[in-house]
């Protein structure tokens, strides 16, 4: 009979075979990084790690993120070993159309997969929203308590979102987040001394982690093993284990080079390692029945810990319980949305707040902040009455408000980590020029469907004084380019309370676009009105011209309309909030709202992607300017006055 170190040596081999059969197979992938990982991978999966391969979903299970994704086949391996649900077809299908084994991890497509990694940095950043989810749900519940590993590689530590991200983390001394970096000093150009010369250890304890280097500790299990739990003990801050490896090992021409970086092995190499490590080198996918028996055995170790753990939830289920941790309102949470009177001013991002606040009871898992600018976005975690909600720190983890930072690159990705753990609805919020900065979140927002709110204010030049710099102009086209992503304009604070219902019962991410400057509450406006996308607000018989406006604008057509009304020219009036939602109905909806006449829309912002609901567009193709913003927009052409005049020009066409 083998023994365990016997044992442990082949799993970790069959672990390489795996990760350079099938990238060749697909002749595209990573071979080297998977190889060199094998041994940190067994011991995570077969000793560490709490999770039951027969329910990938458990809600208490440790959550493992490759934030060097690149690596995915080495995650593949050991999800199809420890009997997640993948099969050795899988495997060898590896990056294949349909296969649930994609270039990079993918939530969502492969049980076992917890976020969709690949742009380097995300990772981290989303498991550092995942370790906040876990530390603000042990304190609210006794339902929760794990730990959050990942792996990460150079370019993860050199991106920035992993700076902000890992500030962050140990400002906030999240205990239960232990990140092992892969440190094999090669990037596709080269050695990392071309370009990187920190010292990742020292950086990270000046964040205020636990950091320890652990040299090469090649395949000894065991000392990886007491490493990993050394870091465990740590309960007050973060964890860096710097790991060292050689890339490729023991691939006699590829490994310590650049090339071992990709797909560097073909068949007469793959078989000449596959004999140093003991494999039969003529066979493909090798894997013996004793390693999938051991690791199908250490893959259902956490049943146990499983159904003890759904015992208790059945014990202490109740509506604030599950809400929490399914990120659902508690019944009748519908009836707290605020109403507003017809004829009041207020922005839409102070209705927002009102919205935010009235929900924070009735939906418990609400939590989050603002990159700097919490009482700029309504980001308050604030009830009505003023109560407080708490700051989320290491001394007060029961707290739903959180303080970003002016970080909104790993905001963006802390939001999709907290999002994907489960047990928190994140709504994050910055000024709309800058979702810029939080582009590559929101993409990946999109591709995971990530239950996360982003608030963006200061939706325009109505922004006024600040100028170009802070004035969004091409940004919500951006926004809307994303597919997946539903990006909501509210034309006033009733539309804002429709918004944001849309929002908590969406399975997906919502960007709520909200104004600096107050805008009046139409008569016409319906809440109920906006998961439809567009409405008609105003209408008239056989009208000359359709005015289509989103956001503050709708208000500009409504007054357009009464100036054209005095000139002998009927106008309708609608509001599309949602592009996204518009165009998921059906086209007999569609073409009621739009109707017959000439369309002209309204925006103040880039006029691109208009033309495909309207026949002119009244918009800013231009920068911004410093001024008082409704001179900004006066002078932009934004006003009644100025749609009036290209309505009629339209016509007259």
């Amino acid at each position: 009979m083998a023994t365990q170190a016997t044992l442990d040596q082949l799993t970790i081999n069959v672990v390489r075979g795996l990760s350079m059969d099938a990238p060749h197979q697909a002749q595209s992938g990573h071979q080297g990084t998977a190889m060199s990982l094998a041994p940190l991978a067994h011991v995570l999966w077969t000793r560490i790690m709490k999770y039951d391969a027969s329910a990938p979903a458990w809600m208490d299970r440790d959550r493992f993120v490759l934030s060097a994704g690149h690596a995915s086949i080495l995650q593949y391996a050991m999800l199809y070993l420890t009997g997640h649900g993948l099969t050795l077809d899988d495997v060898a299908n590896f990056r294949q159309w349909g296969s649930p084994t994609p270039g990079h991890p993918e939530v969502g497509c492969t049980p076992g997969v917890e976020v969709t990694t690949g742009p380097l940095g995300q990772g981290i950043a989303n498991a550092v929203g995942m370790a906040i989810a876990e530390t603000q749900l042990r304190a609210r519940t006794d339902l929760c308590d794990h730990y959050i590993y990942v792996i990460a590689g150079d370019g993860d530590l050199s991106e920035g979102v992993s700076h902000e991200a890992a500030s962050l983390a140990g400002h906030l001394g999240l205990g239960r987040l232990i990140v092992v970096y892969d440190d094999n000093r090669i990037t596709i150009d080269g050695g990392t001394d071309l370009a990187l010369s920190d010292d990742a250890a020292a950086r990270f304890a000046a964040y205020g982690w636990h950091t320890e280097d652990l040299g090469a500790l090649g395949d000894n299990c065991d000392a990886i093993e007491a490493a990993l739990r050394r870091a465990k003990a740590v309960t007050d801050k973060p964890s860096l284990l710097v790991l060292r490896t050689e890339i490729g090992a023991p691939a006699p021409q590829s490994a310590g080079t650049a090339a071992a970086h990709g797909y560097a092995m073909f068949d007469d190499e793959i078989a000449e390692t596959k004999k140093l490590l003991g494999l039969p080198s003529g066979e493909t996918f090798y894997v013996p029945k004793e390693v999938l028996e051991f690791c199908r055995e250490k893959g259902l170790a956490g049943v146990g810990a499983r159904e003890s753990w759904e015992a208790r939830l059945a014990e202490s289920a109740d509506g604030g319980t599950e809400s929490l941790l399914n990120v659902a309102g508690m019944s009748g949470w519908e009836a707290e949305l605020p109403a507003f009177d017809a004829g009041d001013k207020i922005a839409t991002r102070v209705a927002s707040q009102k919205v935010l606040s009235a929900l924070l009871d009735k939906v418990p898992a609400i939590t989050g902040g603002s990159a700097d600018l919490t009482g700029n976005t309504g980001t308050k975690m604030q009830g009505p009455d003023k109560s407080d909600y708490g700051t989320f720190a290491a001394d007060d983890p029961t707290g739903r408000q959180i303080y970003f930072g002016v970080r909104e690159h790993a905001m963006g990705a802390i939001a999709n980590g907290m999002a994907l753990h489960g047990g928190a609805l994140p709504v994050v919020g910055t000024f709309l020029v800058f979702a810029d900065y939080m582009r590559p979140a929101l993409r990946l927002a999109a591709l995971s469907e990530a239950k996360a709110i982003f608030v963006f204010t200061h939706d325009s030049v109505g922004v006024g004084e600040d100028g170009p710099t802070h004035q969004p102009i091409e940004q919500v086209a951006s926004l809307r380019a994303i597919p997946g992503l539903t990006v909501i304009r509210p034309a006033d604070a009733t539309e804002t309370a429709g918004a944001w219902r849309f929002a908590v019962e969406h399975e997906g991410p919502t960007a709520l676009i909200l104004t600096r400057q107050g805008v009046p509450v139409l008569t016409e406006t319906d809440a109920d009105k906006v998961t439809n996308g567009a409405y008609v607000v105003s209408s008239v018989n056989e009208a000359d011209v359709t005015l289509l406006g989103t956001g503050s604008e709708v208000s500009v057509c409504v007054a357009a309309a009464e100036v054209l009304a005095e000139q002998s020219v009927t106008a309708r009036v609608v509001s599309m909030p949602s592009w996204e939602r518009f165009e998921a109905q059906s086209e007999g909806y569609r073409t009621d709202v739009l109707g017959t006449s000439p369309i002209l829309a309204v925006e103040a912002g880039t006029t691109l992607g208009w033309h495909k609901f309207a026949d002119d567009v009244v918009g800013i193709d231009r920068f911004g300017a410093s001024a008082p913003g409704d001179v900004v927009m006066e002078k932009l052409g934004i006003s009644p006055t100025a749609v009036a005049e290209r309505a009629k020009q339209l016509l007259n066409r």
